[in-house]
């Protein structure tokens, strides 16, 4: 009776220490019954979603990986800061219309301006409260991006009821060295699963998303990198020594005689090739890894091409009833759009 409460109970997860700055948490959920039903929409809306919450709860993303059955995601939460530096009146609605809440950035928005006109400033922190309440919390950051994924794939696969197993897992994970050993394993994924050759050649990861010029992508693994070197480094120094680990980090391993043991990754010659041109990608193939990145089997061209193929393939099947032409601001300009979703 007792070992079956046991295995009941929840284990606590663990919060950040008292005095510490941030933690860091490798956080994986699974599909119901490891079903693989994540395809090219579902990771690129999960992708959206993530990136919305990650801005609302003032947390961030150092890598992730979003696979067809299963999702990786590495990270920093940040201690709540003091009263002064909490986000302003226009500031929270800003971030409430990014991660586009329930409670809906223009209702906040009217409801804080009557209240601090009518000089009701005790009920105004009470109401900003109920957001604060929610970030800088890996936990609500997890719940709510898997609700609201749920809730988006059913209405849009004509399903009910869970989508995931159980509450998701969490590891605290200490910074330096092990914390960039939790990243290359992340980003290794679709090269252990056999999926691709290489890393930056997966779009639903961090690595893939930096080299396609993400910022936010870029900015995590810039941070993971930090504390590698004794000395300050430029942006584009901590990327290239990202990639020369993370080839070495997924060196191959073939196994024994029978092949047992072995493991997916890369050949020496690729290892060695890379470190040769010390992490850099080469711009003729970050280029390309831009343009596959944004466009690989998807409609590219004005606005208005995009709209027009799409507004048919609405009209055939549910999903691409979300389906709205999206600019490419990075590459070429303005003017190029492709597909994107929308809530």
């Amino acid at each position: 009776m007792l070992a079956s409460v046991a295995v009941s109970m929840r284990q606590p997860r663990l919060k950040i220490e008292e005095g510490a700055a941030v933690a860091f948490y490798h956080c994986v959920s699974r599909v119901v019954d490891r079903n693989f039903v994540l395809g090219d929409l579902e990771k690129e809306h999960f992708v959206k979603l993530m990136r919305g919450y990650e801005a609302y709860c003032g947390v961030r993303v150092l890598t992730f990986c979003i696979m067809t059955n299963h999702f990786h995601i590495l990270v920093e939460v940040p201690q709540r800061p003091p009263p002064e530096l909490l986000p302003s009146d226009s500031d929270l609605v800003k971030l409430v219309k990014i991660a586009e809440c329930s409670y809906g950035a223009t209702t906040l928005e009217r409801k804080l301006e009557q209240l601090r006109c009518d000089f009701r400033h005790e009920e105004a922190e009470v109401l900003r409260e109920h957001f604060f309440a929610t970030m800088w919390d890996v936990s609500y950051f997890m719940r709510v991006l898997k609700q609201r994924f749920s809730q988006w794939f059913n209405s849009g696969h004509a399903r009910k009821g869970t989508l995931w197993e159980e509450r998701f897992r969490s590891v605290l994970v200490e910074g330096g060295n092990a914390l960039r050993t939790v990243a290359w394993y992340i980003d290794l994924n679709p090269i252990r699963a056999g999926i691709v050759s290489e890393p930056e050649a997966y779009r639903w990861c961090g690595y893939g998303e930096a080299v396609a010029g993400v910022s936010r992508a870029r900015q995590g693994l810039e941070l993971l990198m930090q504390s590698f070197f004794a000395e300050k480094k430029q942006p584009q120094q901590l990327r290239a020594a990202y990639r020369i680990q993370l080839y070495v980090a997924g060196e191959e391993n073939p196994g024994d005689e029978q092949g047992e043991g072995g493991r997916r990754g890369f050949g020496r010659e690729q290892i060695q090739a890379v470190e040769a041109a010390g992490g850099d990608l080469g711009l003729r193939k970050a280029l390309g890894c831009k343009v596959r990145h944004f466009t690989e089997g998807i409609v590219l061209g004005s606005e208005a091409f995009v709209e027009r193929h799409f507004k048919r393939r609405r009209e055939e099947g549910s999903a691409f009833q979300r389906m709205c032409p999206r600019e490419i601001r990075s590459l070429f300009g303005r003017g190029l759009f492709t597909c994107g979703t929308s809530s």
